[in-house]
């Protein structure tokens, strides 16, 4: 006699354990093949007309039609980044609020602000990594070094200020590595944009900008400033005379601004593999990876256009920032 009535028999109730991961996997599959079911929302943890803007309302152009839906952009700025950041790692995981993430939310700002009412690492899904932006340094023309070691030596013997976006901002943390790793004693001078910094190093209020490639470019290609190194891997075809950090003799020395799309934690795997194959169907496409390149930004390598891989990226940049932040002395406020 079954002494529980509201419980099944031994029996009944092994074989409905048996067939529980069936179920759901059923479940899984069948999530994944009905969503999505309704439009999505990309947000922009930042105001429009920025970079991050531009490449998230490219993105949701593209991946819309792959997925079947419309993708809304909604810029949510504020903190940096961190306002829009807490919305989507706090919203449902069910796929349909990402976020279009960077430098800040994701990998500066937990080593410049006390307060974060999200973990960086823990609350999102990396789903996947859409291009990359090398940092430079940039010369005033009347700036005597020529090249980043030159630029190191003279810093040792006479002021050299190198402007950047801000205290505690990726490039800032990208001179305060440099410093370290060469020995050289540029002073860092914090502006709050480039609408400030670009006309203090053209008219030699500062010697050196930290900034990225895509925003130096058209002044190198002017004359009006000079790029001593861009932080990739190799030059840029955009810039074949300019030489790269490692070249220069800084060995191993990348740094890039970053964009990706993210997820809340938690996110049925089904889902997250959906997204992740509509995000690369979309840049394998000629035509965003030419619209993304006039940006300035280099479309990502397929190993960081998948979840792990582009989570390993996070990862790395994220230890690289807190060691840059130390090196800085940076403390979060």
């Amino acid at each position: 006699m079954n002494r529980y009535p509201h419980r099944p028999p031994r029996r009944k109730f092994l074989q409905l354990a048996a067939s529980a991961p069936l179920f759901a996997s059923q479940a899984r599959i069948a999530v994944a093949a009905d969503y999505p079911q309704r439009p999505l929302t990309f947000v922009v943890p930042f105001g429009p007309g920025g970079n991050v803007d531009s490449v998230g309302r490219l993105m949701a152009a593209a991946m819309g039609p792959v997925l079947g839906q419309t993708i809304v952009v909604e810029n949510r700025a504020g903190a940096g980044g961190s306002v829009g950041a807490a919305q989507v790692a706090q919203a449902a995981p069910d796929g349909y609020v990402l976020m279009v993430g960077s430098n800040g939310p994701l990998t500066v700002n937990p080593f410049v602000q006390a307060k974060l009412a999200y973990d960086p690492i823990k609350d999102f899904a990396p789903i996947a990594l859409v291009g990359s932006v090398p940092h430079v340094l940039l010369a005033n023309n009347d700036l005597p070094a020529k090249t980043v070691q030159e630029a190191a030596e003279l810093s040792k013997k006479r002021f050299v200020g190198c402007a950047s976006s801000g205290i505690g901002s990726a490039t800032h943390l990208t001179l305060a590595r440099f410093n370290a790793q060469t020995g050289a004693r540029i002073e860092h001078v914090p502006f709050r944009g480039g609408n400030t910094l670009v006309p203090a190093l053209i008219g030699g209020d500062v010697q050196l900008a930290s900034m990225e490639f895509s925003t130096a470019l058209p002044l190198h290609q002017s004359g009006r400033a000079r790029i001593l190194a861009v932080a990739g891997e190799r030059r840029s075809p955009l810039a074949p005379d300019v030489p790269t950090f490692i070249e220069s003799g800084v060995p191993g020395f990348t740094a890039q601004s970053y964009v990706g799309l993210l997820a809340p934690a938690r996110v049925p795997a089904d889902v997250l593999n959906k997204l992740e194959e509509a995000a690369n169907a979309a840049l394998d496409a000629r035509e965003l990876a030419n619209k993304l390149r006039s940006l300035g930004l280099e479309v990502a390598p397929k190993e960081h256009r998948r979840s792990a891989g582009f989570a390993a990226f996070l990862q790395a940049e994220y230890e690289r920032s807190g060691q840059a932040a130390r090196i800085a002395g940076i403390q979060p406020e």
